[in-house]
């Protein structure tokens, strides 16, 4: 990223009106925030590609559980840093070197809530699908992929707002979109830059998880509690209470 100019005497202002509305400065802070969507995108559905088949896998063949599992969790715990500092020799300073690393900590979150919601399907339900002729991949994707859908939209909810976080840290490889703004604004320094990129990847985060909660709404219309009539307690409510999502998964 060019270097972000502002006269010395401002620099220790955390908020500068005149230098967020230079033109420059406005152009720079809108490349930042789309290359920071645009890799989070990229890294949870490059991290869904993965997760999907990896996790069907798993539900079909119970034994590979644990291993699949356990490799996901390995990988999240190797810390981002070091993770960067091994693949900068490989892949240099590129756009995949931003996003190995956001893929694989995506796993273990989008693993274990597609493999739990997969595994609580209900068996009556598979034997229904089965007593009307469906195939297993006509069930797996017409019946158990949509029940799982829940589970599997909390993972991705969880997982993408913990990407646009993480994403900060791509800022020391040269990319990581409003991560390279908050370091500019440190080294020069310019706190204006640093709360304007830090507010960003709030505000974005907020969005992402509110969007996101709405689409699993709207997909998943099944989940959602009946309206109750008017006097009627919650008491009397069949649904009320219920978890909406099967033991073991991660919430949101």
């Amino acid at each position: 990223m060019t270097a972000l100019v502002l006269a010395v005497g401002n620099t220790d202002k955390w908020w500068f009106g005149e230098w967020v509305g230079r033109e420059v400065n406005q152009d720079k802070i809108i490349a930042a925030t789309r290359e920071h969507v645009l890799l989070t995108v990229a890294a949870v559905v490059i991290g869904l590609v993965i997760a999907i088949p990896a996790s069907i896998l798993v539900v079909r063949f119970p034994l590979l559980k644990g291993a699949v599992l356990g490799v996901a969790g390995a990988l999240y715990t190797i810390p981002s840093l070091a993770l960067y500092g091994f693949l900068v020799p490989y892949l240099g300073l590129s756009y995949r070197t931003a996003l190995v690393p956001l893929v694989l900590y995506t796993l273990l979150i989008l693993v274990r809530n597609t493999v739990t919601g997969l595994e609580q399907v209900p068996a009556e339900v598979r034997d229904a699908a089965d007593g009307m002729g469906m195939s297993r991949r006509q069930r797996r994707w017409r019946v158990e992929m949509p029940l799982a859908l829940p589970s599997i939209m909390a993972g991705v909810r969880i997982a993408t707002v913990s990407t646009i976080g993480m994403l900060t840290i791509a800022a020391l490889v040269g990319l990581g979109g409003l991560g390279r703004l908050i370091l500019s604004g440190l080294n020069l320094p310019m706190r204006t830059a640093v709360t304007v990129g830090v507010g960003l990847s709030v505000g974005l985060a907020v969005l992402a998880d509110v969007g996101l909660a709405l689409l699993g709404r709207w997909l998943t219309p099944w989940t959602r509690r009946p309206r109750r009539r008017r006097g009627e307690s919650e008491a009397t409510d069949p649904v009320a209470g219920i978890a909406m999502l099967p033991d073991g998964a991660v919430t949101a």
